[in-house]
């Protein structure tokens, strides 16, 4: 199962090593990044949650320096100052090593490797299982548990749910910290409490702010927290120079939704079908799936809304291609003054409509209605 699972970021990988010496796979903890990096050869593995490990690295040149071939450090973050040694090794000696590095947290958050490693480290992104990689027998329940491999795989729902709820108590209570921020977990889980509620909805700090009971930066401060450790996707909005008034505050969405659903207190398939947003739910959900399926270099992803009422869920810019997607829960989605306002409005090349449904079917000139599947 693995193999097929990772067969594409295998792939990458050994096209990235082409160019550089160093790969970061980041993501998600339990998302399958170390799995992923014993798949790619005989390496030498350090794991830097393992104290013993850790020590060892308390002099890199003794315990690095004389290696060859492939390096692999899991939990990188819990190590930052390191990348300016490895840096070291591959100007001193290049060739003779490559690096995979894996971590829980965004590039951004890894300062050193950035400034130190620039021009010598390509990251790619390990969210999970993809859509597409998820065996048939666990693809109905895709969209409950999430993409997270313990989670999806369970033996039952009640399984996933006490997996998803132990998963999100280490986050608050041992990730969060380890990764060097200073915020209370209890305080914490309620503001991700409160921003499941919000999942698809417009990101307006003030009223965090007044809802929470904190200053507009602390809120700003949680919801990059929760960001750069791949639990939220805040979308950008796109607005431009036409005559209608847009919206200019992103959206967020949460990036796994097994995550989401535990936090919403969903525990199957019938909470699911009652839930009050269950179209929020679903876009998300769908979302997701796009931007992960869609990404490649130069794509660009947002959203769209005019103070009007008009809207589109996501555009997709790739050079001068504009791609939207209404994201619809409903038996037969019809036409509506918001689609044929977004797609004058923006200019689109194409408008798909996403549903739940099995029948494709346009509903005007370049504007069609695809199903999805499970």
């Amino acid at each position: 199962m693995h193999l097929y699972r990772f067969k594409s970021e295998i792939l990458r990988i050994k096209q990235l090593f082409r160019q550089y010496s160093m790969i970061g796979i980041i993501g998600p903890r339990q998302a399958g990044k170390t799995t992923l990096s014993r798949m790619l050869g005989k390496a030498h593995f350090f794991d830097l949650e393992n104290h013993i490990d850790l020590a060892r690295l308390d002099n890199p040149d003794l315990t690095i320096g004389p290696l060859n071939g492939l390096i692999v450090l899991d939990e990188i973050q819990r190590r930052p100052e390191l990348f300016p040694y490895l840096r070291h090794l591959l100007d001193r000696e290049p060739g003779k090593r490559k690096f995979v590095v894996l971590g829980s947290a965004s590039p951004h958050l890894l300062q050193q490797s950035t400034e130190s490693l620039a021009g010598r480290i390509s990251y790619i992104e390990l969210d999970g299982f993809r859509h597409e990689m998820v065996p048939l027998k666990y693809r109905k329940h895709f969209w409950l548990r999430g993409g997270l491999p313990r989670s999806l795989l369970a033996r039952n729902n009640t399984v996933s749910l006490q997996w998803r709820g132990d998963y999100i108590k280490t986050f608050l209570e041992r990730d969060i910290p380890q990764l060097g921020f200073t915020v209370n977990a209890t305080t914490m889980r309620r503001f991700w409490n409160m921003l499941a509620n919000m999942h698809g909805s417009i990101l307006n700090l003030a009223d965090l702010s007044r809802s929470f009971g904190m200053s507009e930066t602390a809120v700003r401060n949680y919801v990059d927290i929760l960001e750069s450790t791949f639990m939220l996707h805040v979308l950008k909005p796109w607005h431009e120079n036409i005559s209608k008034r847009q919206i200019r505050r992103p959206k967020i969405y949460f990036r796994d939704s097994g995550i989401l659903h535990s936090l919403l207190g969903i525990g199957d398939e019938k909470d699911l079908a009652v839930h009050p947003r269950l179209g929020f739910l679903w876009e998300g959900y769908v979302i997701n799936i796009l931007m992960k399926r869609l990404a490649a270099p130069g794509v660009e992803f947002y959203f769209w809304a005019s103070h009007g009422g008009a809207e589109l869920d996501l555009l997709v810019k790739n050079g001068r291609k504009r791609t939207g997607y209404e994201i619809k829960y409903s038996d037969a989605p019809v036409l509506t003054e918001s689609m044929k306002s977004s797609f004058s409005s923006l200019k689109l090349d194409e408008l798909q409509v996403i549903y739940p449904g099995k029948k494709t079917y346009m509903l005007a000139d370049r504007i069609k209605v695809v199903p999805w599947g499970p």
